[in-house]
């Protein structure tokens, strides 16, 4: 008689990735040939060691559990591999849970920390527990009016911003688009969805002044400086900093100085051209090979980096991010069309870079200083 098995196998992070094992062997659909494997795309912890990572383990093995009884249904059925219309029913926010653990293996580690952080904001609105027949468009108007009004979770303090309450939310709706997609929801709810308008933000960039003023200014870490003004003369983001390996750095004559750049955060891979003076701060680094700025995480940085700026004199509010931002606003001020800037950041799509156009608006820079009068003591 047919049967199928739930099993796990071992990788990285000591963590188990569960998978199907059917027998006899059954026809994958998409590809039309005989297998005994279908990996779920869930994982577990193969020791785990806190209460939440034994709750994580028992909650995505009943959803695994879920996953092979229909499995099994459809295999004796004659179905499984030709088609797919069995709905079955499931712990909604345990799906949530599975669809954020999937951000830790890809992506950088704060992305899946908003994942997670999403996840909680959910629970703190429908508990451990909705199954997801249950749910209906009267829960995605309820979410919303939630995330819109509820408290900052990890501060206790004052709502919860609106542009992340968007975030949020959006994360919210592809967990239920997922959820369709895998027969787990009868409907597309994500169609009833009313996205929240997240509120334009001032980005903060740094002038050419102020960055040298910043690189005559003493740090606590020397390495802190160099990244942080290695970002604002490439534009590359913290983790593609952190990531860079003398094995990936270039040059030639026709190119100058360049990096071989796969972008953590698009999986994108391409040549980024580099000033000289760029080139530069990386010769200053006391590495020869691997990791050109050593083992150094971003929680390091904070502080130092904050410090450094205060110590300036510098009065804007500025992250570590805001020296990318700086790259981008003026490369435009000084004449770079935004095409070419759009794809120096690694952006897909030129409606995203378009938001620096708003801060460095030589249109307006321009129109403003048409008008021009000769007044008695003003020069």
């Amino acid at each position: 008689m047919a049967n199928v098995t739930l099993r796990h196998k071992k990788i990285a992070n000591d963590k188990l990735s569960l998978y199907l094992d059917f027998y006899p062997p059954i026809i994958n659909s998409k590809t039309g040939k005989e297998t005994r494997r279908e990996f779920l795309k869930l994982q577990i912890y193969e020791f785990p060691k806190s209460d939440l990572e034994k709750q994580h383990n028992k909650e995505t093995i009943e959803f695994a559990e879920l996953i092979r009884s229909k499995r099994l249904i459809q295999v004796r059925d004659k179905e499984y591999g030709f088609k797919d219309n069995m709905l079955f029913d499931v712990n909604f926010v345990a799906f949530y849970d599975t669809v954020v653990e999937e951000y830790l293996n890809k992506g950088s580690y704060n992305n899946y920390l908003s994942w997670k952080a999403s996840l909680n904001y959910f629970k703190a609105f429908a508990g451990s527990k909705i199954q997801s027949h249950n749910l209906s468009v009267l829960h995605l108007k309820k979410y919303r009016q939630f995330l819109l009004s509820t408290k900052n979770l990890r501060t206790n303090k004052g709502k919860l911003s609106r542009n992340t309450a968007s975030s949020y939310y959006k994360k919210f709706i592809y967990v239920l688009k997922q959820g369709y997609k895998q027969n787990i929801i009868t409907s597309d709810l994500s169609l009833h969805a009313e996205y929240i308008k997240e509120e334009e933000t001032h980005r903060e960039y740094l002038t050419e002044d102020e960055l040298s003023v910043l690189w005559n200014t003493d740090v606590k870490i020397e390495k802190v400086k160099h990244m942080a003004v290695f970002s604002a003369l490439t534009g590359l983001r913290f983790v593609d900093i952190q990531n860079l390996t003398w094995e990936n750095l270039y040059s030639d004559k026709h190119q100058g100085e360049y990096v071989k750049l796969q972008e953590k955060k698009t999986g994108n891979i391409h040549n980024h051209p580099i000033s000289k003076t760029a080139y530069n701060i990386l010769k200053k680094q006391d590495t020869e090979s691997g990791f050109i700025f050593g083992d150094i995480k971003y929680y390091q940085i904070v502080r130092p980096l904050n410090d450094w700026i205060k110590k300036s004199g510098i009065i804007k509010k500025i992250s570590f991010h805001n020296f990318r931002h700086s790259y981008a606003t003026l490369q435009l001020a000084n004449g770079t069309d935004i095409y070419t800037v759009s794809k120096l950041l690694g952006h897909k799509n030129v409606s995203t870079t378009q938001i620096y156009t708003k801060v460095m608006d030589r249109n307006k820079i321009e129109a403003a200083n048409r008008i021009n009068l000769d007044l008695d003591g003003l020069s």
